[in-house]
């Protein structure tokens, strides 16, 4: 099999396993905390075990021994794992996932600030474009019995910290950081058990929670093995079909409709940023770094 058509398959199935995972959080009958208890323990109980099987626990020295780039990726990963539920319970899915849309923008401004990284023209206009969205989408919110500005917000926070994460993992490219997720993750579940009592959700709703946990392990390994086959632009795009599949998800089986201003100001944030990477995809090879 071709290397790029394997990038696009593997990306393309980690994004499918990753869209159910607002769902799982909606069906999942427990307080959100309890809920994130949980989804980062069982994910990340389930890629811990994968990596001890096919690695033997290999690459945990050399993440644990990164420095502040490491601790850093660990720390806002961790904290993504909480974040995402309380966005979601706190939200309408399709604010949450259309707002995750602009990772993009953050990790743009993030290697600015700290990479010192130039900002192109065609970023610029593309951040210009999403800010708008994001106001249709917040001003949505105070229109919507499921949507409200406190949600949006922790997605925000979630969106900007795996930005953040994400760049500050660029100063480590020659180490796996694979190891690190589920020390994240667990690490995350070790400090909300003592907020929360999740015991009770386990004993009626396991069922869930495994399989919960069990789609995030698989999309995390799949989008961290498809994306070194193909460009991040056609990986941006690819994410993308999470902001569009996960609402309808939960629309056809919890009837949540995301209302009028959430999907117009989703088509403008996710109209941007389509546009945006297909000038990048369309690009002679030797331009597509600006």
């Amino acid at each position: 099999m071709d290397e790029h058509f394997k990038g696009l398959i593997i990306t393309a199935l980690g994004v499918l396993f990753v869209v159910p995972d607002s769902l799982f959080v909606r069906l999942i009958d427990a307080e959100p905390l309890a809920t994130a208890f949980w989804r980062g323990l069982s994910s990340g109980s389930m890629i811990l075990i994968g990596l001890l099987l096919l690695q033997r626990g290999k690459g945990f020295g050399a993440v644990l021994r990164g420095g502040w780039p490491s601790f850093i990726y660990i720390t806002l990963i961790g904290f993504t794992t909480a974040g995402f539920v309380l966005a979601v319970a706190n939200t309408s899915v399709a604010n949450v996932v259309f707002i995750f849309a602009t990772m993009p923008v953050f990790a743009a401004i993030f290697g600015r600030v700290f990479l010192n990284e130039s900002v192109s023209l065609r970023m610029t206009l593309t951040m210009i474009v999403v800010i708008i969205g994001m106001g249709i989408i917040a001003y949505g919110s105070t229109e919507s019995d499921i949507a409200s500005w406190q949600g949006d917000l922790w997605a925000v926070a979630v969106s900007a910290a795996y930005a953040a994460a994400l760049t500050a993992v660029r100063r480590l490219k020659d180490i796996s950081m694979i190891p690190a997720i589920p020390i994240a993750y667990i690490g995350a579940a070790v400090i909300l058990a003592f907020f929360t009592t999740p015991l009770e959700a386990a004993q009626t709703q396991w069922g869930l929670i495994l399989a919960h946990g069990a789609f995030i392990a698989i999309a995390t390994c799949f989008l961290t093995l498809g994306p070194r086959y193909i460009s991040s632009a056609e990986v941006s795009l690819l994410i993308l079909l999470e902001s569009v599949l996960a609402p309808l998800l939960v629309w056809a089986v919890l009837d949540e409709n995301p209302g009028k201003w959430a999907l117009a100001g989703g088509f403008v944030v996710i109209g941007a940023l389509i546009v945006s990477n297909l000038v990048v995809m369309f690009r002679p090879r030797k331009a597509r770094q600006s």
